[in-house]
């Protein structure tokens, strides 16, 4: 992306992402074909997510990073909320449909929106600010001097190429870091529904799935008022710290709780916790990191952390089997998020001298912005 542009790169990824989710409606009972075409779709997915976080360095000074990140990761949490009940609706009202199952319908008509969008990105997304042609002159010069300065300042003190980056002991802490993040993530979300099941004793997948999305719904909310805290005092380890913590709070009250409702706010802070911490952690890498260093660090990270998304479900479902509970799972779970928590704190970056705080639009009346 660093090399060809974000909206070509973007585009990309989206297009083929898409078409090999929808591809998956012809994968009949061979077990094989299925791991092919999952496999697949990860390569097709690769590359988005790290490399958004890298698109928004682009645009934002450092001390707006938390709260963009916030904003875009809500859109994640919040894909929890629709794509369950859109899932459910799918598979109960469109099996058999046209002679598909309900489960093919599922893969198409959610996958295609993505590689639809995809196109649109091609078309419309700017590579950068140089690129947005509703930004007047005024405001692309600020912008374009914060972003450069701060650069400058970054590769000062921490000037490093991209081997130097990969090899970096504060790269290397991260990815453990993201680590803990993910797989303390991942474990409960992915289990949310057998754990509601299981404390409800409800056997309607509608008001399972239904109440499933509530922790969700409340970590969108609460991420964003997160985030813009986490920029306005510019402090992320602490808030890391602090995020990762209430997650596993949220996740010894999840486990030792037998009543519904005691479960559910369990849940939710343990969900809320886990986003909040992803979007202040994403400030730690790029506050040190730029240009080619930044691309392949934010992407080690994310290769590293992401392969929590594994041992997470893999761990709760483990040990659900050999416990018949997920009181242990959701113990180790928050362990980890603990673990993450006290490795946050050990991150030492050097902060780089702040900017002039006020761009052209925020200025007094009389600037000659056109917002």
């Amino acid at each position: 992306m660093e090399k060809v542009g974000a909206r070509i790169w973007i585009a990309r990824i989206m297009i083929i992402w898409g078409f090999i989710c929808a591809a998956t409606m012809f994968v009949g009972a061979n077990k094989y074909a299925f791991y092919g075409v999952r496999f697949l779709l990860g390569v097709g997915e690769a590359g988005f997510f790290p490399g958004m976080i890298l698109y928004l360095t682009y645009w934002f000074p450092t001390r707006y990073r938390a709260r963009t990140v916030a904003l875009f990761m809500s859109a994640a949490a919040l894909s929890g909320v629709v794509g369950n009940l859109l899932s459910g609706f799918i598979m109960k009202h469109m099996d058999h449909v046209l002679q598909l199952k309900g489960w093919q319908w599922l893969f198409i008509l959610e996958g295609l929106p993505a590689s639809l969008l995809g196109i649109v990105v091609f078309f419309y997304l700017p590579n950068g600010p140089r690129n947005a042609r509703w930004l007047a002159p005024e405001e692309l010069a600020w912008l374009e001097g914060q972003l450069v300065g701060e650069r400058a300042e970054r590769e000062k003190h921490h000037h490093l190429t991209l081997r130097q980056a990969l090899m970096n002991p504060k790269v290397l802490l991260l990815s453990v870091l993201y680590f803990m993040i993910v797989i303390g993530g991942y474990g409960p979300e992915f289990f949310m529904p057998a754990i509601i099941k299981d404390r409800t004793g409800w056997t309607d997948p509608v008001h399972i799935t239904a109440l499933a999305t509530v922790p969700s719904l409340v970590a969108a909310i609460v991420m964003v008022f997160f985030g813009r805290h986490s920029d306005k005092t510019g402090e992320r380890r602490w808030h890391v710290f602090a995020a990762l913590s209430i997650g596993a709070a949220g996740l010894a009250v999840a486990a030792l709780a037998k009543d519904p409702t005691v479960t559910m706010i369990g849940m939710c802070l343990a969900v809320s916790g886990r986003w909040c911490a992803t979007s202040t952690f994403w400030g730690l890498p790029t506050a040190f990191l730029s240009g080619t260093a930044a691309a392949g660090g934010i992407a080690m990270i994310n290769s590293i952390g992401n392969l929590g998304g594994h041992f997470g479900p893999a761990t709760m479902g483990w040990l659900r089997e050999t416990t018949k509970s997920y009181t242990l799972g959701l113990f180790i779970l928050a362990v980890c998020f603990l673990a993450g928590a006290f490795l946050a704190v050990a991150v030492r970056i050097r902060k780089t001298a702040d900017a002039t705080p006020t761009p052209p639009s925020a200025a007094p009346s009389g600037s000659s912005s056109s917002g």
